[in-house]
């Protein structure tokens, strides 16, 4: 079957202006909740677009650990790709994707880094392999074989026997203050319905239907 035949009709639900809460993160938090309801794989999965200092962008899917009045939390390793961008240009785009319930959340603002001490409030509630899978990756950069992880691994195994593995210090949080936020349900014939947020100066939220 040929990608350009690939089709499938969105019926799911509509969505109406009435439906909205006038605060998209208690909107974002409706939706959320019905994604986990629904038990969906990794309901909390974003594409993260950055871009370097040039404009040149790129994209990963990041875990979202945190929503609030501020904004939206997610996790790294500050050396990596996203980690550099990151720092020559403060700004970012996400993308939560819910497939099943036909909608996608598209968020854009400005990203600052976390405190160290909620990053380390973070890091220790995460597994005790995933807290040394941190140290033993270096994100991004060149390496020989999968068995360098490994053996990499098994080192900090030894290192740090017991529970208490200390954070990383390239390692850490960062927060995205949403300026804009679309929700997007998906309909049929392509004519999804579309409502943007976007962020007034006096911190309200403009609401606006957008064409599909």
């Amino acid at each position: 079957m040929s990608i350009a035949t690939l089709r499938r009709e969105y019926s799911v639900a509509g969505l109406r202006r009435a439906d909205l809460n006038p605060d998209p993160i208690r909107q974002f938090h409706h939706w959320l909740d019905q994604a986990i309801a629904a038990d969906l794989t990794e309901a909390n999965a974003m594409a993260l677009a950055t871009a370097d200092k040039s404009g040149f962008p790129s994209v990963r899917t990041v875990l979202l650990k945190g929503v609030d009045e501020l904004g939206f939390r997610f996790f790294t390793n500050y050396e990596s790709r996203k980690g550099q961008e990151l720092a020559e240009n403060p700004r970012a785009s996400g993308v939560i994707f819910w497939a099943e319930l036909e909608r996608q959340v598209c968020v854009s603002g400005e990203v600052v880094k976390l405190s160290r001490e909620e990053s380390e409030a973070y890091f220790r509630q995460r597994p005790r392999g995933a807290r040394l899978g941190a140290w033993a990756s270096k994100q991004g950069s060149v390496i020989a074989n999968r068995r360098h992880l490994e053996q990499e691994l098994a080192r900090l195994e030894s290192e740090y026997p017991g529970e208490e593995v200390p954070m990383p210090p390239y390692w850490g949080g960062y927060l995205m203050a949403p300026v804009r936020i679309e929700f997007w349900q998906g309909r049929q014939n392509r004519l999804h319905d579309r409502f943007r947020y976007t962020r007034q100066a006096d911190k309200t939220w403009l609401i606006e239907r957008l064409a599909p």
